[in-house]
């Protein structure tokens, strides 16, 4: 029986330490190197052996970017797999695995198809083999030529000994040839062929995203402490240090890590902090001190489930108000939120420029499921990317905090000039001397808050997408952006589009426009109270007619959203 789809579903499941990720990585490059477009994401628990997770591999001829709940292949790696994925694993799944790992009653189920990966892979030596086992019965599901990921696996393994990437490419073969067997293939619908004038595409995660767009801003110094899911982007920047002149800093704690930061800006530097909600938490009073020294700072807030530690491994996106009023004291900030991973790249690098032109903090908002993600995009542009610098060379009679007309003073760094640089944690004159004259406290708060008019200036706009006429206006921020989009897809109607934010504060004047002209409105968060919507309320005085909210932990499924769409339209 052969099955033509245009997208295909596969997910791996089992314990940690198994080798998901090894069967994950192989499998998609191998299908991204023969064409086709390809989507991961996980989810996984809070521990290093054992528990259960799972890996989503979307395989298509067109462009894919989002998670589904469907399930067209699964591979249990684990007796309790099969029990962990609950609902997802429907009628129509194939479920390809060794008998004494699935239970019994689906052993008998139509749907099972024995392929004793253990077994083929003890027979050449190590049951450590089995991933590769899996690999090739998997790329035999899918039609892809044996020759083609033969080649891939020696290319892969290149550094190991001979014996080894042999080894592989015969394990390989043996998963394939016991696939081959099996009275069930698919044939997934052709990718379009390249045209010249096509982008180049690379497959990337957020975390490399983000990486990747602080470096192209500029960013030369990064202090945190390791907390997930904002862990890979420390980790990318320190494994690349020394080819981007980056010092990449293992701080002590949270509160070392953000005032670091702080001081790389006031020496000149171009710095950033990456973490999550709990790191952040201990962040704030760092965060208010850059609000009164008026100093750039770029944080990157990856959010996870809380309250306390929550869930570590998990996605939601509740921390918006957090960052929004976080420290104590009132000063302008910005909050940047990226949906696609080319935004990921754009708006961390605008972060830079934004920090450093309107010297205030700025925020990129992500999540674990926007870090973990990855799928084909276009190769970022880099090469028009030029860093300005906002600082000036200080005269002697310098003021840091000078009141200007539009409430920018010039900002100077220690050495550079004649002027000393004094700055100072409590309310300051012009000089930035510590003062308690009250008309004048008046004066310098008015200053800071000033920015915001200049800032409002630069508001990144609101995204449309689909009819310039519509009836029905799905509205979501941040991570949710190609789920919603994949969703709305699915209803197919022409009444129907999404609204997405990339920068949820200040908002954009056109927001309320863009909500007036619907008869309907819809918000969609991964969270329990509505913090977007809340704030459209605050900023526009609309009340959003629903809201379809999420915070199990898990992103949400696109396939799964247009069902809970369509009830509401």
């Amino acid at each position: 029986m052969k099955k033509n789809t245009d997208s295909i579903s596969i997910v791996l499941c089992g314990q940690a330490g198994q080798g998901i990720q090894t069967v994950e990585s192989i499998l998609t490059k191998i299908m991204s190197s023969a064409g086709y477009n390809v989507f991961a994401t996980k989810e996984y628990m809070s521990r290093v052996r054992g528990g259960m997770n799972s890996t989503q591999i979307r395989i298509s001829g067109k462009p894919v970017s989002a998670f589904l709940k469907r399930i067209d292949i699964l591979v249990p790696l684990d007796k309790g797999a099969i029990n962990h994925l609950g609902d997802r694993v429907s009628a129509e799944t194939i479920i390809i695995g060794e008998k004494n790992v699935c239970c019994d009653e689906i052993q008998e189920d139509k749907r099972f198809f024995d392929i004793p990966f253990t077994k083929i892979a003890t027979s050449l030596g190590n049951k450590v083999f089995s991933n590769t086992v899996a690999v090739g019965a998997l790329a035999s599901l899918l039609a892809i030529e044996q020759q083609a990921i033969s080649g891939f696996l020696a290319k892969f393994f290149s550094g190991k000994p001979k014996e080894i990437i042999d080894k592989n490419i015969e394990a390989a073969e043996k998963g394939y040839q016991k696939a081959a067997e099996l009275p069930i293939s698919f044939q997934i619908q052709a990718p379009k062929k390249a045209k010249p004038t096509d982008k180049h595409q690379v497959i990337i995660n957020g975390a490399q995203a983000v990486a990747l767009g602080a470096i192209a801003g500029g960013c030369n110094f990064v202090s945190s402490y390791p907390m997930s899911p904002s862990t890979a982007v420390l980790a990318f920047l320190a494994q690349n240090a020394s080819k981007f002149g980056i010092v990449a800093e293992q701080a002590e704690d949270e509160i070392a890590a953000v005032n670091m930061a702080i001081g790389a800006w006031y020496a000149g530097a171009r710095a950033m902090v990456t973490t999550s909600g709990g790191g952040f938490a201990l962040m704030t009073e760092g965060v208010s001190l850059a609000g009164m020294m008026e100093s750039p700072l770029v944080v990157h807030l990856a959010q996870r489930p809380g309250p306390a530690t929550g869930l570590p491994t998990r996605t939601e996106q509740a921390d918006l108000e957090l960052a929004l009023y976080a420290g104590h004291g009132e000063f302008p900030r910005i909050i940047l939120a990226p949906g696609t991973l080319e935004e990921g790249f754009q708006l961390t690098c605008k972060a830079f420029e934004l920090a450093d032109k309107f010297q205030v903090p700025v925020f990129i908002l992500t999540d674990q499921y926007f870090m973990d993600s990855y799928y084909n995009t276009n190769a970022f542009d880099v090469s028009l990317r030029k860093t300005k610098k906002y600082f000036i060379k200080t005269p002697k009679n310098y003021k840091r905090y000078e009141l200007t007309e539009n409430g920018i003073s010039p900002r100077g760094i220690p050495g550079y000039g004649k002027g000393l640089v004094c700055t100072d944690s409590d309310e300051h004159d012009e000089q930035g001397h510590i003062t308690e004259d009250l008309d004048l406290r008046i004066e310098m708060v008015d200053k800071r808050l000033k920015k915001l008019d200049l800032i409002k200036e630069e508001i990144i706009s609101p995204e449309i997408i689909g009819p310039e006429k519509y009836k029905n206006l799905i509205i979501c921020w941040g991570s949710t952006r190609n789920i919603v989009c994949e969703a709305v897809d699915n209803l197919d109607r022409k009444d129907t589009a999404v609204l997405h934010f990339k920068q949820v504060h200040p908002l954009h004047d056109s927001a309320w426009r863009y909500i007036k002209r619907a008869k309907k409105t819809v918000a969609v968060e991964s969270n329990a109270t509505g913090q977007f919507t809340r704030l459209l309320k605050i900023n526009t005085g609309i009340d959003i007619d629903k809201i379809i909210l999420k915070y199990s932990g898990l992103s949400f499924a696109a396939d799964e959203l247009a069902e809970k769409l369509a009830d509401i339209l």
